[in-house]
């Protein structure tokens, strides 16, 4: 059968998903040159984010253990590339 959208992949770990919400927010993104997730220290797209961890939690998972996901990853989560030579 030919497929006309592209299937999403399976997100396999807790922390896995948070990522992807935290993304599809964009509340993080990636270091362009060596992929490492950054925070773009946007307090709207941390609430985006927050707000799709209480509407769309994982199977199986409570809002509050959704939520404290998403903000464990956030958390743990700086606003530079630790591979990035700093500017001088």
């Amino acid at each position: 059968m030919l497929m006309t959208k592209e299937r999403r992949t399976a997100i396999r770990t807790l922390r896995g998903w948070a990522i992807h919400v935290l993304q599809e927010a964009a509340a993080i993104h990636e270091c362009a040159e060596h992929g490492w997730a950054k925070d773009r220290a946007d307090p709207h797209a941390r609430e985006r984010a927050l707000d799709v961890a209480r509407q769309e939690p994982p199977a199986g998972l409570s809002l509050d253990q959704a939520i404290a996901e998403v903000r464990d990853v956030l958390d743990s989560i700086g606003d530079t590339c630790p591979e990035c030579l700093p500017e001088s």
